[in-house]
């Protein structure tokens, strides 16, 4: 399992306007990396509107802000225009960047157990160490923490 001062493991993946996104390629700026479980669910709408509201405020910081789901680049994209949301999304359909952050685990809902995405935040300082954690995130007030460690940086 990651923990914080870890090397961030590199990935590329596609996002929602069909360009790719590198993480190696950020150095020298920190990301924010946030995964989640599913396009236009309540939580996780609200969490991308959040990301999205805070944008400037991360970008004053030059901080990079991309959000990992499972879900595909045309939902990503139907999902961004239906909100208006202005984070990157990335699209991680086959779960390798999900899996590699170790956020693809056992859930349960109603007594039944499921494979699904755990709701996580990493926050990448420039050189590529993790600088931050955050795990089985609670959306509300949770961007303020991030900002707040990304501030820190």
């Amino acid at each position: 399992m990651l923990k914080t001062g870890d090397k961030a493991p590199d990935f590329k993946i596609t996002v929602d306007d069909g360009s790719l996104f590198q993480l190696s390629k950020q150095r020298g700026h920190p990301v924010v990396v946030y995964f989640y479980p599913k396009n236009d669910t309540s939580g996780c709408t609200a969490e991308a509107r959040d990301f999205s509201t805070a944008e400037d405020a991360f970008a004053a910081q030059d901080v990079q802000i991309i959000g990992i789901s499972p879900d595909s680049v045309a939902s990503h994209e139907k999902f961004k225009d239906k909100h208006g949301f202005s984070v990157l999304l990335g699209a991680d359909e086959d779960r390798k960047v999900i899996e590699r952050y170790g956020v693809w685990v056992e859930k349960s809902m109603y007594g039944r157990k499921y494979m699904g995405v755990e709701r996580a935040t990493f926050l990448i300082d420039s050189k590529g160490k993790i600088a931050e954690i955050w795990r089985k995130v609670r959306v509300t007030g949770h961007i303020k923490k991030v900002l707040k460690a990304a501030n820190e940086l």
